[in-house]
């Protein structure tokens, strides 16, 4: 079953371009299960095979994604919002949570919103949370980019590399998704003594 689905997606990356990248991986970011492990190898292979070019290939995977987030971000402003506002009391959500998640964001979403989109599992949802309490538009797609980024960079070498063979492209993503988890909790812990020593020095 997932060789027929790398076979298709290999397909579909060949017949639709650039276009179909962007279009498998605004999926991927938003709400359908739909993981990016199984576009942008594929991709990254074709590209070795030079039938695309992995610069466009990053390019691609990076504006999906963004798209994505973005849809998710959007939704959860126009609806999720407004939901909360009314039901929220129903779900223990009241309007003093709400304005506490807007000023964690406010002070914590980009670090937040970067970390989110290298875990697995978090970073097709870490859009939610961000429209809900109204983040900063430009920060948010600014580190929604740059946390995407990072991971489609990796995905796309990985398939650039190893090319088509499934089992050793799942050994290496499985990998990298443990060392992707240390590097986030290290890139959270920095950032944490990083603001005690501010408060500390006053700087």
């Amino acid at each position: 079953m997932l060789h027929s689905l790398i076979e298709w997606i290999v397909r579909t990356s060949g017949q639709l371009g650039y276009p179909g990248i962007v279009a498998l991986m605004f999926l991927e970011s938003s709400f359908f299960p739909f993981p990016s492990e199984v576009v942008i190898p594929p991709a990254g292979y074709l590209a070795a095979k030079g039938e695309m070019d992995l610069g466009m290939v990053i390019f691609s995977g990076i504006l999906g994604s963004l798209l994505g987030a973005l849809f998710n971000y959007w939704i959860s402003l126009r609806v999720g919002r407004p939901f909360f506002e009314r039901y929220g009391r129903f779900f223990l959500v009241s309007q003093g949570a709400l304005q506490k998640a807007e000023r964690f964001f406010d002070q914590h979403g980009h670090i937040t919103t970067f970390v989110g989109r290298l875990l697995p599992g978090i970073r097709q949802y870490i859009s939610l949370p961000a429209g809900v309490a109204r983040m900063n538009l430009c920060l948010f797609c600014l580190f929604t980019a740059f946390g995407a980024g990072i991971w489609v960079v990796i995905l796309a070498l990985v398939g650039y590399w190893v090319g088509n063979n499934e089992e050793m492209v799942s050994t290496y993503l499985n990998r990298i998704a443990i060392l992707t988890i240390i590097f986030s909790f290290l890139i959270v812990l920095f950032y944490i003594k990083a603001r005690r020593w501010r408060r500390r020095t006053g700087l």
